[in-house]
């Protein structure tokens, strides 16, 4: 692993399995909400494993495209984009008519101070998409933060543990949850309920955090000292494949990988790479927003990219200079506030 492009490369290929069920989807597929941390890379996997299939469907990325450079990027690897700011209404039901839809809108950083329009992101506006994509097939991106902290012992929250958000944020994200809901069975519309608890890569997530902490020699909070991953390109894949397995009413569906990882145990591992001593402070409080992701498992396996090689990955990435998007992801965060 010592040249960055060819890293990246290798670890976006499209597996076998996603090729496969590529070709048993139905119809076209758009991304709404394509321009956040997940959308390019998505939109880049479902291309390539279309092209992969020897299949001629069509990937709509919808986004406001603020930043022209990731509206380039994503028309070059075969995205067709649309500009829309989706909470106008008249833009929203502009858009075309398409079979599947993966709904990635929504807002986290920032509700503090501006809660109105998190809920309108979360809340109000799929209830609008819902209407207007009500023929479609649904996936809609949700969070575990609608989920209870429960015990680090416990195994993690199922898809029956009953929610308990908190804070306005989490608040919201149950709203989001309610509303497709709601719809699903009104209009039989088929959807799934994509819980993701949480994804990771080489610009962004717990990893990298970590990782930068013991680079950097900066204190490490243990009030939260276990957590769930997945590499972004599994859950990716997770989330295209998961077009295959909706159903009215709405399927939930946690996503994460089966480990309940021990953050001193992270940071013990970067410290070994980086032959740094990381820091830490606090106590653990016992809890955590811990996933069961175990019928994700059943559907599609284990994520192919495993926590070792996720921290390999990290670490040579920052040695060797790689970006990040500079998106905390405040996962210490224990009363809600984002």
């Amino acid at each position: 692993m010592t040249n960055l492009e060819a890293l990246e490369q290798d670890l976006t290929v499209p597996s076998e399995a996603l090729i496969a069920d590529m070709s048993r989807i139905d119809g076209d597929i758009m991304l709404l909400g394509i321009g956040g941390k997940m959308g390019p890379s998505m939109g880049k996997l479902a291309v390539d494993s279309i092209k992969a299939a020897g299949l001629s469907k069509r990937v709509y990325g919808v986004s406001r495209f603020s930043d022209s450079k990731a509206k380039s990027a994503l028309e070059e690897a075969g995205v067709e984009t649309i500009a829309c700011d989706l909470l106008n209404d008249t833009e929203l039901q502009s858009l075309p008519q398409v079979a599947n839809v993966i709904y990635l809108a929504g807002n986290k950083f920032g509700t503090t101070g501006n809660e109105g329009f998190t809920w309108a992101m979360n809340t109000y506006l799929p209830g609008r998409v819902a209407e207007k994509f009500k023929n479609s097939n649904l996936v809609v991106f949700s969070s575990g933060n609608v989920l209870p902290y429960v015990p680090v012992t416990s195994g993690g929250a199922t898809e029956q543990t009953v929610p308990e958000p908190l804070g306005e944020y989490a608040q919201s994200c149950l709203g989001r949850e309610r509303i497709f809901e709601y719809f699903s069975k009104a209009n039989q519309t088929p959807m799934l309920i994509y819980r993701l608890n949480y994804a990771v890569d080489f610009r962004y997530g717990i990893m990298l955090e970590l990782a930068k902490s013991v680079l950097h020699e900066k204190e490490i909070d243990l009030s939260t000292e276990n957590v769930n991953v997945i590499w972004q390109k599994d859950a990716n894949e997770i989330a295209l494949r998961s077009l295959l397995h909706t159903s009215s009413p709405a399927k939930l569906l946690n996503v994460t990988g089966p480990e309940i990882l021990s953050v001193r145990w992270i940071a013990s591992q970067f410290g070994t790479l980086f032959n740094k001593s990381p820091k830490f402070v606090n106590e653990p409080a016992g809890t955590a927003l811990l996933n069961n992701a175990s019928e994700c498992h059943r559907l599609f396996g284990y994520p192919k990219v495993t926590p070792r090689e996720i921290i390999e990955i990290t670490a040579t990435w920052l040695l060797q200079g790689g970006d990040d998007f500079g998106k905390p992801t405040h996962f210490q965060e224990r009363g809600g506030k984002f």
